[in-house]
C-alpha cells in the first residue's frame, strides 16, 4: 500500500483533490511489490500565470521515480504524471529483466505485471556519438564560465579544491545545480 503526502503550494489541497492524486496513483500500486512500505511525495504548485505544477516522487530503496508535467490543467497534470510514472516503471523493469535476469530477482521491486509487455515495447537504445574530454582542475566560476562559453548545458569538470569529478547543470527554473561526486 502506498502512504501518500500531498502537499499544495498556493493552492488548498481539498478533499477532493486529495482523492483525485490517490486514485490515480493507485493505479500504479499494482506494478510496486506490496511487500515494501511506499511513500509517494505528492507537490501541487500553482503559478501566478495560472499553470499548475505536479510533482511525484516515490523512492523505492536504490530506485526512485519520479515525474512532474506543468499545465494550465492540474487534473490533467495529474493524469500525465501518473502516465510518466509508470512509463518508469517499464523501462526500469526491462532494463532490469535484460541486464540482471540471473543476478537479481525482479520480484524485489516489481511485481510481474509488466513483465512480457515491457520487453516488446522498448525500443533498443545504442550509443550514436562518443566523446573523449580531458577534465581540467578549476574552482566552480570558471567551470560555471566554460559551460556558458561553450553554450552547453551541462559541464564536466575536476574540483581544483579536491580533485572530484563535478558536473554543473541548467536546471528547468533557469538555475545552475551542482553533482559532487564522492
Amino acid at each position: 500500500m502506498i502512504d501518500y503526502n500531498i502537499r499544495g503550494e498556493n493552492i488548498e489541497v481539498t478533499e477532493a483533490l486529495r482523492s483525485y492524486v490517490e486514485d490515480k496513483l493507485a493505479k500504479i500500486e499494482k506494478y510496486l511489490n506490496s511487500e515494501q512500505s511506499i511513500h509517494a511525495r505528492v507537490n501541487l504548485k500553482v503559478y501566478r500565470e495560472k499553470n499548475a505544477k505536479v510533482e511525484v516522487t516515490i523512492p523505492l530503496g536504490s530506485l526512485t521515480l519520479r515525474a512532474e508535467d506543468i499545465s494550465q490543467d492540474m487534473y490533467g497534470s495529474i493524469d500525465l504524471v501518473v502516465d510518466k510514472i509508470e512509463r518508469q516503471i517499464r523501462k526500469n523493469k526491462t532494463k532490469i529483466a535484460k541486464k540482471h535476469r540471473e543476478k537479481i530477482a525482479t520480484g524485489q521491486v516489481f511485481t510481474t505485471e509488466f513483465e512480457q509487455e515491457a520487453i516488446e515495447d522498448t525500443p533498443a537504445v545504442k550509443v550514436v556519438r562518443t566523446k573523449m574530454i580531458d577534465l581540467k582542475p578549476m574552482d566552480i566560476e570558471e567551470a560555471l564560465l566554460q559551460m556558458e562559453l561553450l553554450g552547453h548545458d551541462f559541464f564536466i569538470y575536476t574540483d581544483a579544491k579536491d580533485g572530484t569529478t563535478n558536473v554543473l547543470y541548467y536546471r528547468e527554473d533557469g538555475n545552475v545545480g551542482l553533482i559532487e561526486a564522492k
